[in-house]
């Protein structure tokens, strides 16, 4: 579908990719987060989380998608692009995403509902990073995210 707008997207295709991605991860022993870049509707980038696994904390994947998107997508590019995520982006990553100036992010399972499941604080939430640069969005497919954060053994 090319040139497909934003509002277009099948949201909750892209979403349980990323889903699948974030069980993966879990799979191979890190946390259960995966993310995937879509453009014109077909996803361009994808990566789950490999903190452990690579012994990087910069492996968060939207952090890295947004490393990546940097390299290899223009500005403009980049500015057509949403980000679907399993989880919404923790603060490091919000910020990585604001220079990339995607221009969405979509969100499974909210900052807010993770801190309740893990017993973890609440931090800044992505959208008061991203304010004025990327719309965040979500839940979308909640209960299938919060479902892969509660089989994880937090």
């Amino acid at each position: 579908m090319p040139d497909a707008t934003i509002d277009d997207f099948d949201h909750e295709s892209h979403m349980r990719t990323a889903l699948a991605l974030a069980r993966e991860a879990a799979d191979r022993g890190d946390r259960p987060f995966g993310s995937v870049l879509v453009r014109d509707d077909s996803v361009v980038m994808s990566e789950s989380n490999r903190v452990l696994t690579e012994n990087d904390i910069r492996r968060h994947p939207e952090l890295h998608l947004a490393y990546r998107a940097c390299r290899e997508l223009d500005p403009d590019e980049r500015a057509e692009t949403v980000m679907y995520t399993s989880t919404e982006p923790c603060p490091m990553c919000a910020g990585g995403m604001a220079s990339a100036g995607f221009a969405r992010v979509v969100y499974s399972v909210g900052s807010d509902e993770l801190a309740a499941l893990t017993g973890g604080e609440l931090s800044v939430r992505s959208a008061e990073i991203l304010d004025g640069v990327t719309a965040v969005i979500g839940p979308v497919l909640n209960e299938a995210g919060r479902q892969i954060h509660r089989d994880f053994d937090w």
